[in-house]
């Protein structure tokens, strides 16, 4: 392979980023006069942010506020995966949202299958989930890389490693 120039298709999301955001929405929660008086608890784990709320009004606020730190912030919405709403005893209600990270083995198949069709010059592997792809060409890997961006796919998609 020696000659090849390569990239890898991942999806993952900034962290920091996120906590920040999560952040924003506390601070907000806490001066809204819609918010006065109501338990807003957000918590974060390694793959999903427990909401606990009073209601499904005040949830789906939070919701709408979440989701509008995070744009700002440059997060993609793909990356949340909004659980139903359900009872948490107490007069209060949870909502799980996990956090997508990693290609599925599906959406990981299903790339390379495109570019196995469409692109003739370049190979893809998966490898764990990334999907390494290389090619002799960069021109050939920049084509790949637009056509991937046109793809709506249920996660984000970001390219690392180019050399």
């Amino acid at each position: 392979m020696a000659g090849d120039q390569s990239f890898d298709v991942v999806s993952d999301f900034d962290e920091q980023e996120l906590r920040n955001a999560l952040d924003q929405v506390r601070r907000e929660v806490g001066t809204r006069f819609d918010f006065k008086g109501v338990t807003v608890d957000l918590s974060q784990a390694k793959d999903e942010i427990i909401l606990v709320t009073d209601d499904e009004y005040r949830a789906s606020a939070v919701k709408d506020l979440i989701e509008s730190k995070a744009i700002r912030r440059s997060l993609s919405l793909k990356i949340f995966d909004w659980g139903k709403v359900e009872e948490a005893g107490g007069n209060k209600v949870r909502q799980r949202i996990g956090l997508r990270r990693g290609l599925s083995d599906e959406i990981a198949k299903k790339i390379t299958k495109m570019i196995r069709d469409e692109f003739p010059k370049a190979k893809s592997q998966i490898q764990g989930d990334a999907v390494r792809v290389s090619s002799k060409s960069r021109d050939e890997l920049q084509r790949v890389m637009t056509r991937l961006r046109e793809l709506d796919l249920a996660v984000p998609l970001q390219f690392e490693n180019y050399r």
